[in-house]
């Protein structure tokens, strides 16, 4: 028989989805009849309906099935394409010529195909290889620019070998021109509308190409100065009718448990916030995540405040939920929109999803 002390150390790995003790031991849910890793984002059952089991073959014996979130018996491959991937994102870090750098390259020092280094590398980093050194070479860009630099140079000391190859990705790494970018969103049009939400005021802004901002504040002046601070240059409206179903949508979110808000965004990220940002619209609706697991679950666990600094600069609140990240002893943490929001948020979510 397993002593209880280890049981209750067990638990405890459990109950923080500590992804260390993965491979360790599973855990089972009399209820559901189902098995999981510890790190399983799913969520937690009463202490009461949990066994463990040191493999996954005895938790089956007993009658239990793996479940499909955490694929418990499939941990060890997971490992191997995390330290896959990790290695080809070195490789692409330390090129001094990421435009030349070809699928085929890459393969061959990883030794393996090329189908399968771009299906894994999707699969851990929810993006291409070549979309990683596009989205890494426009956050150099875009923080030369901010420092003053000129589009020119900035184009060419980013790792651009021309500025036509940056002209032609703009519009989906910037949401506008290099040009216009630099100017403050100078010429573009951004559309917003404020209204009542149960957490307080909320502004949900949009240009022709999606959302660019969800943001939350007690009063409508604050948000207002806030989004004119971003877009210094751009041509902000007000259009509430315009706005009405994009609005509702969130409104629905936040109070009927509608799982994910779909909706088009049109923001602006560097390769690693987008890995952060997507990690976090995976949480399910009502659970969280430390900020040590999802920099754990990236391949980066040093990157822990880089992961904090990742949830303060997302643009869009509750669309991409950083409020759902927390630290590793459960308690708070940061929050852009205020703590006691980001309170009221969990515990709203937790009621609502023991009701679903």
């Amino acid at each position: 028989m397993i002593p209880a002390v280890m049981d209750d150390q067990r638990w405890q790995a459990v109950v923080s989805r500590d992804a260390r003790f993965d491979g360790q031991f599973v855990f089972a849910v009399k209820s559901t009849k189902v098995y999981c890793r510890p790190s399983c984002p799913s969520r937690r059952p009463r202490r009461d309906r949990v066994s463990f089991f040191n493999v996954p073959d005895a938790a089956e014996q007993a009658g239990f099935r793996a479940c499909l979130r955490c694929q418990p018996r499939v941990e060890r491959v997971v490992d191997r394409q995390v330290e896959l991937v990790q290695s080809v994102c070195r490789l692409l870090d330390s090129s001094e010529e990421n435009e030349t750098v070809k699928l085929a390259e890459l393969a061959s020092q990883a030794g393996v195909s090329q189908f399968h280094l771009q299906r894994t590398f999707k699969r851990v980093m929810g993006i291409s290889p070549r979309q990683y050194m596009t989205a890494r070479k426009f956050g150099s860009f875009k923080q030369l620019v901010r420092e003053g630099e000129s589009v020119t140079n900035a184009v060419y000391d980013s790792g651009f070998n021309s500025s036509s190859r940056l002209y032609e990705q703009a519009a989906v790494e910037l949401g506008m021109t290099p040009a216009t970018y630099s100017r403050g969103g100078r010429g573009v049009k951004i559309d917003y509308t404020i209204v009542t939400s149960p957490f307080g005021r909320l502004l949900v802004a949009v240009t022709e190409r999606g959302v660019c901002a969800v943001r939350m504040a007690d009063a409508d002046a604050e948000l207002e100065t806030d989004l004119r601070a971003e877009f210094p240059e751009a041509v902000i409206e007000r259009a509430d009718r315009s706005l009405r179903e994009t609005v509702q949508q969130v409104l629905r979110h936040l109070t009927n448990n509608e799982p994910h808000l779909d909706l088009p965004l049109d923001i602006r990220s560097t390769a690693f916030q987008r890995q952060v940002w997507e990690k976090l619209r995976a949480i399910p609706y009502g659970q969280t995540m430390s900020y040590g697991d999802v920099a754990k679950s990236l391949g980066k666990p040093g990157a822990v405040r880089a992961v904090g600094r990742a949830c303060a600069t997302n643009p869009v609140a509750l669309v991409i939920p950083c409020h759902r990240v927390v630290r590793e002893d459960q308690s708070l943490g940061g929050y852009r929109w205020g703590l006691d929001r980001k309170k009221r948020l969990l515990d709203h979510e937790r009621t609502k999803s023991k009701e679903s």
